[in-house]
């Protein structure tokens, strides 16, 4: 299937001055997918894979030499290792630090080398043996975006639609309740691309449910590869409750009152560098960047994906098929961790997402406006309303009391409107918000 990574894995192909690549992303978002099918522009490939392959990591042993490595790997695989022709890939990296570490040599030794390198708890192996700064460059890959799921569903005419629809004036109502029923879909089956492409094939809910479950579990299995034992007990009980607490201030007293936060804050703080959950950083919004005004201690969380989300609940999903514009108007928590997934996937995958909310408490007025983000150097307030209605006096009251701010956006079941400084979307078009070349492409 399509990827909005593609593109940006061509550019790196073609720059002159390419560093070695890493491929940051949980388990199963489809890393190793991604590179095989860039692969294809390459007339030689090799997947040096050391979880499969555990002698590999004896060719890192002696020395970091990165002519020598291409030497025996070339050997070994019996394909040639020839500049700007082969591209070498290095998957599940994190079970060889040496291999981490000889990233920067292939930079100094061989500049001209394609070579990629992606593992799935690769930011707990990197945080153990550093990456030298300027030698090697990262790339983020999340779950599959709804616009990347309709076009996997041969939906692409539908997905160049949506993204060149302009929000003042609606879409056709035919056009919208197709594309809300598609988001209905996405909201069971989510963006994990073994889930999707199940979907895509067979349209068996059953089997997508068997998926999500096994996905769950894998990651629970992970635990112990990067969690101290002492601190299991806290991850696990952290991992299975915080689908209750999404999209709300979040508190250590909600996971479990006889533990303090100083027992769960490090087990939270895994689960977040294992990219399973994101934290939503409370912001005060007085100016760019964003990140200057994050308050650390202050945050909501979401989970990766809607769909394993709603697993891990236990929820009967199958209900998003059969009465979708009911269960969007009743499942504000949902519908607001929806908005959160999808401005992480249009992001720039150059550096890590991050996504921030506006709060203010003071003794009788309290405001908080869902999310908050930078778009051409111009701060913009989101407001999800999972129904057709509902007030937004804390979108206006940000709207009145922050200067530079021309707008802000509310995404619900309504179509688009633009009504003086409030903008209004439907939940399925948080992809018009990020609009680029990249994407225009994709849909062409």
């Amino acid at each position: 299937m399509k990827r909005l990574i593609y593109q940006y894995l061509r550019d790196w192909a073609k720059e002159k001055d390419h560093c070695s690549l890493i491929l940051r992303g949980a388990r199963q978002v489809g890393k190793t997918h991604a590179i095989r099918e860039f692969a294809k522009s390459f007339d030689y490939y090799i997947e040096a894979n050391f979880e499969d392959m555990p002698a590999l990591k004896n060719f890192f042993a002696y020395d970091l030499d990165a002519k020598r490595i291409c030497e025996v790997l070339a050997a070994r695989f019996q394909v040639p290792i020839i500049s700007g022709k082969t591209l070498l890939f290095f998957d599940e990296i994190q079970e060889c630090p040496q291999a981490i570490i000889a990233l920067r040599y292939f930079y100094e030794q061989i500049p001209e080398l394609h070579v990629i390198a992606a593992g799935s708890l690769l930011d707990f192996a990197i945080e153990k043996v550093g990456i030298p700064v300027g030698r090697v460059t990262f790339l983020h890959l999340y779950p599959l975006s709804f616009l990347e799921f309709i076009v996997a569903q041969g939906n692409k005419l539908l997905a160049k639609k949506l993204i060149e629809h302009t929000p003042d004036k609606p879409m056709p109502d035919i056009l919208h309740e197709k594309l809300f029923f598609l988001l209905a879909e996405y909201m069971l089956i989510g963006g994990m691309p073994k889930a999707v492409n199940a979907w895509v094939e067979m349209r068996d809910l059953n089997k997508i449910q068997k998926i999500l479950s096994d996905i769950t579990n894998s990651y629970e299995q992970d635990f112990e590869k990067y969690a101290k034992k002492n601190q299991l007990k806290y991850v696990e009980l952290i991992y299975k409750k915080v689908p209750t607490l999404i999209s709300q201030a979040f508190k250590y007293s909600q996971i479990e009152s006889s533990y303090q936060k100083r027992e769960l804050a490090p087990a939270l703080d895994l689960l977040a560098k294992g990219n399973i959950l994101h934290k939503i950083y409370a912001n005060n919004a007085r100016g760019i960047p964003l990140g200057a005004g994050k308050n650390f201690e202050k945050f909501k969380l979401i989970m990766l994906d809607i769909a394993l989300c709603q697993n891990l609940l236990g929820l009967n999903v199958n209900e998003w098929i059969y009465d979708p514009f009911t269960l969007f108007s009743n499942k504000g928590a949902l519908c607001e961790a929806l908005v959160g997934q999808e401005i992480i996937a249009y992001s720039s995958p150059v550096k890590k997402a991050e996504l921030y909310y506006w709060h203010r408490e003071q003794q009788g007025s309290q405001a908080e406006v869902d999310y908050i983000i930078n778009r051409y150097e111009k701060i913009i307030p989101i407001e999800v309303k999972s129904g057709a209605t509902g007030r937004l006096k804390s979108l206006r009251h940000f709207l009145e009391k922050t200067p530079n701010v021309d707008y802000g956006l509310r995404f619900s079941i309504q179509n688009y409107s633009i009504h003086a400084q409030i903008h209004s979307y439907p939940l399925y078009a948080v992809s018009h918000l990020f609009v680029n070349d990249i994407m225009r492409e994709f849909c062409s």
